[in-house]
């Protein structure tokens, strides 16, 4: 079993910057590919970005790319997700998540879930 927390959601102007923070416990961090899920009002749930659990490889979802970085620390057990430049249809409860498998995580789903926060994002 891996718990996963989410926090730094909150209420942002657009063209802002916003930071994400997940902690993770239970079992090794370090074992797990990470990413970040998000879902909208009214809408499913859609990947965001993932990072490889070595590191040296991340995967973003087009309408993020360049705006949004996803980034690790196994020595704090934690990821993270910054956000800038962000627009009023990034508002949505965004989830972290963990898979045992790279080609799962990129495919749009993972083995575990974190309770979401809360990002919105006004004109």
């Amino acid at each position: 079993q891996v718990q996963l927390v989410e926090s730094g959601g909150g209420l942002v102007q657009a063209g802002g910057s916003l930071r994400l923070s997940c902690a993770a416990s239970g079992r090794t961090f370090s074992n797990y590919n990470m990413g970040w899920f998000r879902q909208a009002p009214g809408k499913e749930r859609e990947f965001v970005a993932a990072i490889h659990w070595s590191g040296g490889r991340t995967y973003y979802v087009d309408s993020v790319k360049g705006r949004f970085t996803i980034s690790r620390d196994n020595a704090k057990n934690t990821v993270s997700l910054h956000m800038n430049s962000l627009k009023p249809e990034d508002t949505a409860i965004y989830y972290c998540a963990a898979a045992r498998s790279w080609g799962t995580m990129v495919a749009g789903t993972a083995d575990y879930w974190g309770q979401g926060t809360q990002v919105t994002v006004s004109s």
